[in-house]
């Protein structure tokens, strides 16, 4: 490879018809998709890559935070394939992978930098002061930013996955049409809340006062300036970065990113994101984080480690009401 951040090859089997009726992800189905379509995705995956299993100086794959089925499938996989191929495994924290994959697509990225991670699982800030290396000072206290998206995308009947189909309505309508709260706006902590702005969404949504495009924009607003209010009493708490950086699916929204963007240059601090390609769940960024363990010295994990439904990225951050193991 020319380059340590050249991705040979990567290939995505999205599942999105078969939740699609369902208004959101089912674990059975992810499972037994995961269980179908791993094995054909490797072999098509090393064929476009030319390489074969003894090749490989290493192999990585999520071992948690997330749905325990699919999980499950892909670590049993990669285990299976390291022994075979007699090369470490790297266990990944997923999480991780979102936090480290600004680094693949900016390589003048350097450590601390100050990470928003924002997805349909977890909403987060933290100081990344190096690979394996966390410092967490706000979580979510009971929706993820992500999850919010999805819900009001449900509410207003735009299909799944809901994220992208409130961006593209939302274009279309009024960002100050309908009243809605900015929960935890102005609070001493940095943590997020976004049940009540779900809630306030559906109540403005049954009045039957408001347009779909506006509740849709007015929506997105209201979000965007929670994470702004926040990531402000966050960065004003913490030791001094160079780099506001935000990663995970929400950080595919061009409207969160402009407004982050903006907040950055607010602060004097250079802003970081992947391309929209590495912000939702993808092989790549595990793949790299996997690299970046294995570059860094860190050792290989054993081949029964487990699985994890539940796996903080900062164990020692102090708990969070509401937030529970997660956060």
């Amino acid at each position: 490879m020319a380059d340590d951040r050249t991705i040979v090859a990567q290939k995505i089997a999205s599942q999105d018809e078969e939740h699609a009726p369902y208004g959101g992800v089912v674990p059975e189905i992810a499972a037994r998709a995961h269980a179908e379509r791993l094995s054909p995705m490797i072999a098509a995956v090393l064929a476009e890559a030319d390489v074969g299993l003894e090749e490989l100086d290493a192999i990585a794959a999520t071992a948690g935070p997330g749905l325990i089925g699919g999980v499950m499938v892909g670590l049993v996989s990669a285990k299976a394939l390291a022994m075979a191929s007699d090369v470490p495994l790297y266990a990944v924290n997923h999480l991780e992978g979102h936090a480290l994959s600004p680094r693949l697509a900016d390589p003048s990225l350097e450590f601390p930098y100050a990470l928003l991670l924002v997805s349909g699982g977890h909403c987060q800030i933290i100081r990344v002061e190096g690979v394996g290396r966390y410092r967490r000072l706000a979580t979510t206290i009971d929706d993820a930013l992500g999850e919010a998206f999805d819900k009001t995308a449900k509410i207003l009947g735009l299909g799944f996955p809901g994220g992208p189909a409130v961006e593209r309505l939302a274009r279309e309508g009024d960002a100050t049409a309908v009243p809605l709260p900015r929960p935890l706006a102005g609070s001493s902590e940095p943590h997020f809340s976004f049940a009540g702005l779900k809630s306030a969404v559906l109540r403005a949504h049954e009045s039957g006062r408001f347009e779909a495009a506006d509740i849709a924009a007015s929506f997105q607003q209201a979000a965007i300036d929670c994470v702004v209010d926040r990531l402000r009493r966050a960065l004003d708490a913490m030791e001094p970065v160079e780099t506001l950086v935000v990663a995970g699916g929400v950080a595919a929204n061009a409207s969160v990113r402009t407004a982050l963007e903006a907040l950055a240059d607010d602060w004097g601090l250079r802003f970081s994101a992947p391309p929209p390609s590495l912000c939702t769940d993808n092989a790549a960024m595990i793949a790299w984080a996997g690299q970046e363990r294995l570059h860094a010295g860190l050792a290989a994990d054993p081949l029964d480690f487990a699985a994890r439904p539940r796996w903080p990225l900062d164990p020692a951050a102090e708990a969070v009401r509401g937030a529970g193991v997660k956060g």
